[in-house]
């Protein structure tokens, strides 16, 4: 009897193919190097190896890219004909959930997966992915939490739960824990990518830029290898705290640089792009021709209906970009009828979102301010994190300011400031709006 390392039964497999499989999920634990490589030797070596043709189903499955979906759903049809355990089977009903854009019945039956094979490794972090891309913050965390006690650190990946722990923590608002969980599973394995991102979350998210670029720094040889996935990522986040402290001329140099130097086509890697154009655009920097190139790179993925998150920092780019039609393009699709959860997200979360910053993009700042003050509380249903979701009331606070929307404009202020009281960016916003009441208030 085959199994993996957590000691999972392998359908099909052979020794040296399962040792392959292992370290696919290694690579996938890690956020480094060529997940596939080894997934596609394995198969070679054993064509019936179901868990590796699932494996590679996954990893196309929850990229959110269209051209992959389809290719999950081709690989998919094929494990479906092979000999199944129930783990396995089990397996496949998830990525059936996800390739019908059916994110939370994924998610949930990948909670009954986890609940019954609490050591499988591979599902537990595609849950974990599910969950942060419908955004269930309390399901981040507590996914893990059921299993951990089933867990120790002489177990092979139990830092990458800690890291996950960390990240799910931290999205709950559990800002300590969240930090001590995520340096412990860095002490046990300094390579853990999202690890090191959930802790640079908590300083984000704490308003502690000066930190958070130590933070990067001092541990940059961990994560910003060529081979490692979340690097752009990583430099995103670095670029935050420097736009934060005001320092475009870095802002700058790491969008030019490590963020966009490769012209990556990566869903995520562009989702970090648009924003950060965006947030430039936002405080009064021309960004030139970068929107250019960015709203190139999307056509390839902005659909309006594989993932509405994706086509909604698309339209960042096609704004900036001037491309209209494309805007249109998008607002069509997203509008049209369909069932599917992912496609209720873009009826009812991603169009006002998309309207909302339109209409910012060519000065309706009142319409913007009505459209984005709703939906900036349901975005949450939908995807992202909460650092990435502030975009939302960034462009909604620039809105209430350039609007003339006095008492609006100070609620926001005060609203920001009380989450991070020594924000320069908030600081900025709040004295801003209390400039605007006064001169309200004397124009009266």
């Amino acid at each position: 009897m085959i199994t993996d390392s957590h000691g999972n039964i392998l359908s099909g497999a052979t020794a040296e193919a399962a040792g392959l499989l292992d370290q696919a999920v290694t690579a996938f634990n890690l956020y480094r190097g060529d997940p596939f490589a080894p997934l596609d030797r394995a198969i070679a070596l054993a064509p019936d190896f179901a868990m590796a043709h699932i494996a590679k189903a996954h990893l196309y499955a929850i990229s959110t890219e269209p051209a992959a979906t389809k290719e999950a759903g081709v690989i998919l049809a094929k494990a479906k004909t092979l000999q199944l355990s129930d783990r396995e089977a089990s397996h496949v009903s998830a990525i059936g959930h996800v390739l019908a854009g059916e994110w939370t019945m994924a998610a949930q039956a990948l909670d009954h997966h986890n609940m019954r094979y609490p050591q499988d490794l591979l599902a537990l972090q595609v849950g974990h992915l599910t969950d942060f891309f419908h955004a269930n913050a309390r399901n981040l965390r507590d996914r893990i939490a059921r299993v951990l006690p089933q867990w120790n650190a002489d177990m092979p990946g139990y830092s990458f739960l800690l890291g996950m722990y960390a990240f799910g923590l931290e999205e709950s608002g559990d800002y300590a824990r969240a930090e001590e969980t995520g340096r412990r599973a860095l002490d046990l394995n300094p390579q853990d990518c999202w690890a090191h991102h959930a802790v640079a979350h908590v300083m984000e998210m704490q308003g502690r830029p000066q930190d958070g670029i130590g933070w990067m720094i001092a541990r940059e040889p961990h994560w910003s290898g060529d081979d490692n996935f979340f690097k752009v990522h990583n430099w995103w986040h670095r670029t935050l705290w420097h736009l934060e402290l005001g320092q475009i001329d870095e802002v700058l140099a790491l969008y030019d640089g490590p963020i966009r130097q490769d012209r990556s086509m990566v869903a995520m890697d562009m989702i970090d792009a648009s924003a950060m154009l965006w947030r430039l655009h936002l405080s009064g920097h021309d960004v030139g021709t970068r929107w250019q190139e960015l709203a190139t790179a999307w056509d390839h993925h902005a659909d309006g209906r594989t993932y509405p998150f994706n086509d909604w920092h698309a339209v960042m780019a096609y704004l900036g970009a001037g491309r209209q039609g494309d805007v249109e393009r998008i607002i069509a699709a997203l509008r049209q009828d369909g069932t599917s959860e992912a496609a209720r997200w873009g009826q009812r979360i991603a169009l006002p979102l998309v309207e909302g910053f339109a209409a910012f993009w060519r000065g309706d700042h009142e319409k913007a301010a009505a459209l984005l003050h709703g939906a900036r509380f349901i975005a949450g249903s939908f995807g992202g994190s909460h650092a990435q979701r502030d975009i939302i009331d960034w462009t909604l606070m620039e809105a209430a300011l350039r609007g003339k929307l006095g008492g609006l404009a100070e609620a926001l202020a005060q609203e920001r400031l009380a989450l991070k009281p020594h924000s320069p960016v908030n600081q900025g916003f709040a004295s801003r709006a209390r400039q605007a009441s006064a001169k309200g208030l004397k124009a009266a």
